[in-house]
């Protein structure tokens, strides 16, 4: 199923009924009193978090959402029925804006629910309008109509770690080995071609796709994903091993973060340095050691997804990490 980060969509809420003209049938009287009752109100339309990233999916061939129109007034002075609401389900970290009016909203925890447009009030039916000096009204008001709008919807995930790197870095492979994911994984760039979740004891892992340079400007793949980071609580920096200069590689990336929001930079960053068994230890040794020394106040790991006591050893590091920042 193809991932969904974005949409637009016209929605409206739900007209209200019309008041309508009615006479109680008494014996012996063509018509008796006023009997027209009064319509409904239109149903609201609103939006609701949950924590599905691939709900917005089943949406991909619809672009209107109209909530339920109220019932028209009835005879014996009985009420129209409320229209019901329409309740759009989109996923945790959702932001939804009015493309008329600017307005916007955020829904950032499970269960989340707002209110985006009001339905329209019933209308009085011609019992409402009885009086003394008016014993046999005929007037009566349609339902006012629901407020409706354009609106785009734009995802930003919600994560305890989003990993971040270059292609090829090891994301979706640690993903994968870290949580259950089944993120998709190949021996050339951009294999990820979409934000991929994993859960890790109740921590979410969010694998965003692969960073070149140039990305803060739309360059590969990078700059669609970029936002996904945003909200993300931290940010595991991968660098791999493979490259000819892992610190250049790692400044790469750092720019391109700095460039698309200065305040991605503040987030607290560990780097991992990853596939270490496509290198001598001695390699290993030397990049750890001039990270630590260039980025003395960063966390620093070294891990291959091949190496069981390795992966180990750091499962129970990001354990003690997660659980210290809670």
């Amino acid at each position: 199923m193809a991932f969904i980060d974005e949409m637009t969509m016209y929605m409206k809420a739900g007209d209200g009924g019309n008041g309508v003209v009615r006479w109680l049938h008494e014996k012996g009287k063509e018509f008796g009193g006023p009997a027209g009752g009064d319509g409904g109100k239109g149903g609201d339309v609103y939006v609701r978090a949950v924590r599905d990233v691939h709900i917005l999916s089943k949406y991909r061939n619809e672009k209107e959402f109209i909530a339920e129109r109220g019932g028209n007034g009835g005879s014996n002075s009985l009420h129209g029925a409320n229209g019901k609401d329409y309740v759009l389900d989109i996923p945790i970290g959702s932001v939804v804006k009015n493309i008329d009016t600017g307005a916007e909203v955020s829904l950032l925890a499970e269960g989340d629910k707002v209110i985006l447009l009001k339905g329209g009030r019933g209308g009085y039916g011609n019992e409402h309008f009885k009086s003394s000096v008016n014993r046999s009204p005929k007037e009566f008001i349609p339902g006012q109509k629901g407020i409706e709008g354009n609106f785009t919807l734009e995802l930003q995930l919600v994560a305890d770690i989003g990993l971040i790197g270059l292609p090829n870095a090891g994301k979706s492979s640690l993903l994968n080995t870290l949580s259950r994911a089944d993120a998709k994984t190949a021996d050339y760039p951009f294999t990820t071609l979409e934000p991929n979740l994993g859960e890790f004891f109740g921590f979410i892992l969010a694998d965003i796709p692969g960073l070149i340079e140039g990305a803060s400007e739309g360059k590969g793949l990078g700059h669609k994903f970029l936002r996904h980071v945003r909200r993300t609580k931290m940010l595991a920096h991968l660098v791999s091993l493979e490259n000819e200069d892992p610190l250049a590689v790692y400044e790469t990336v750092r720019k391109e973060l700095v460039a698309y929001d200065k305040v991605l930079a503040e987030k607290h960053e560990i780097i991992i340095l990853t596939k270490t068994d496509m290198v001598t230890p001695e390699r290993v040794k030397e990049v750890e050691t001039a990270m630590k020394k260039t980025y003395p106040s960063s966390d620093i790991y070294t891990i291959s997804i091949l190496d069981d006591d390795r992966m180990k050893t750091f499962r129970d590091e990001l354990m003690k990490l997660l659980r210290s920042a809670e």
